[in-house]
């Protein structure tokens, strides 16, 4: 049966059904939620951490116990990353789109069917819940038979479909337009197609990666950190968390700090410090360090961190671009403010809360701030410039426009020789361009780390 969203109105005069009146069904609170939440996303561009935070997120989300507030997070994460799918599995069922101004029918469809195609939760019971939820919106009652057929359509063809909508690329188009651009169509995909395999926690180690590898069942990484295997429990049961022996951290993340080598004796500066894991390892490094952010409250969270790893560092909550110490560093980190577009495996929501102006808004933000940072180093010293961008507007682009007007600063090319099992990101002009797709891994580990570029720069003498 073809189905048409438009051929609804003998809908329109049944009677409310009596589960109409019992929100306090089982799961239905949860769906819910998860359906707000997406609209907030999807349609106003709204974080999906900040909608999840348990102190300041959606109040349908905080009103949930944990179970539920589980499930939420796991529909939600799913959905995101798989909605170009849904998206086109919901619009092979329909003769016609959904009525113009239908968003919160299509929020309704979408985490119904992500339930159906993608998560381990029985049919009748995600389309039960969808139909609850559409009789319990004024906006959507008309469309409750719609639902009920949809989805349980939906249901009974889920393999089919699968295969059907299997190669419709998991991101949205705006952005994987970009990726063809800078990276050619076959990269493009396999990026895409990335985002949808679990991302992995990986560990920046003090020291002995090898040994900790070994104490922790995990795999050594050529960044020098420890990448886990499965395991049972929370990262803070794990054997090493309170002695501070390490601190989660991707292991592409890891990389820019490294960049400087021996910091033992120098003044170094983290412009963009907290959460704190950079400027841990420019400590470690040798380096006397000075960690900025504009944020006071993340700098308590900085602090907080350095002290269970049992490191210090200056702490100062201040605008970058304001920024004037009395004496030049030697070495600065500019973790730069980004699109996080190569995160997307941690955080599906970025692609549907950006677009193409956030970026050339952010990559002007960026060359700002880099801009400003080389005034604050000393004659030879050296600034390391990286964020987590996929996109080269807010990386290549950024320094290459740098070095063309600055005859006081240049590149200092990586060599990949510096760095085996990574030579594939190091970029020909000798820059850092890490891609999701690198960094394979044995079958038990999760392969893939985050996009991230990263730039040496140096100051003449």
């Amino acid at each position: 049966m073809v189905l048409n969203s438009n051929g609804t109105k003998p809908f329109r005069k049944q009677k409310p059904s009596a589960s109409r009146s019992a929100p306090d069904k089982p799961g239905l609170q949860a769906r819910a939620a998860a359906a707000k939440i997406l609209a907030a996303v999807v349609d106003r561009k709204l974080p999906l951490d900040g909608a999840l935070d348990h102190e300041h997120g959606n109040p349908a989300y905080k009103a949930l116990g944990e179970s539920d507030r589980a499930l939420v997070r796991a529909i939600l994460n799913t959905t995101l990353r798989h909605l170009p799918r849904i998206d086109a599995a919901i619009a092979s069922l329909l003769e016609s789109p959904l009525p113009e101004g239908a968003r919160a029918l299509h929020h309704v469809l979408a985490i119904g069917a992500a339930q159906i195609l993608y998560l381990d939760v029985p049919d009748y019971s995600a389309v039960d819940l969808a139909v609850e939820q559409a009789n319990q919106d004024p906006r959507n009652r008309r469309f409750a038979k719609l639902v009920n057929a949809v989805l349980r359509r939906l249901g009974r063809e889920k393999e089919a479909v699968l295969e059907a909508i299997g190669k419709v690329p998991p991101m949205p188009t705006w952005f994987l337009t970009r990726l063809e651009k800078a990276y050619g169509r076959d990269a493009a995909l396999a990026i895409s197609q990335s985002q949808l395999e679990p991302a992995a926690i990986d560990l920046t180690v003090k020291s002995d990666a090898e040994a900790w590898a070994k104490r922790l069942n995990g795999i050594a990484l050529p960044t020098g950190g420890v990448r886990l295997a499965a395991f049972d429990g929370g990262i803070p049961t794990l054997e090493g968390f309170d002695d501070g022996a390490w601190w989660v951290q991707d292991a592409a993340a890891s990389i820019p700090a490294r960049l400087f080598g021996d910091l033992t004796g120098k003044r170094a500066a983290d412009l963009c410090a907290a959460p704190g894991g950079k400027t841990a390892q420019l400590i470690l490094a040798g380096g006397t360090v000075t960690a900025l952010d504009q944020s006071e409250s993340r700098l308590r969270r900085l602090r907080s961190n350095l002290e269970r790893l049992g490191l210090k560092a200056e702490t100062v909550a201040t605008d970058l671009t304001t920024f004037k110490p009395a004496e030049g560093f030697d070495a600065i980190l500019l973790d730069a403010p980004c699109s996080s577009t190569g995160t997307t495996r941690r955080h599906p929501d970025v692609l549907w809360t950006k677009g193409p102006d956030d970026i050339a808004r952010l990559a002007a933000l960026q060359e700002r701030l880099l801009r400003h940072a080389l005034t604050l180093l000393k004659p030879g010293g050296t600034l390391v410039f990286s964020n987590c961008s996929l996109d080269p507007a807010e990386g290549e682009d950024v320094v290459a426009r740098i070095l063309s007007d600055t005859d006081t600063i240049e590149r200092v090319p990586i060599s990949a020789g510096d760095w085996p099992g990574l030579e594939a990101a190091i970029t020909p002009l000798g820059e850092f361009r890490t891609l999701p797709t690198m960094l394979k891994m044995p079958e038990n580990v999760a392969s893939g780390l985050d996009g991230f570029y990263a730039a040496v720069l140096r100051r003449a003498a």
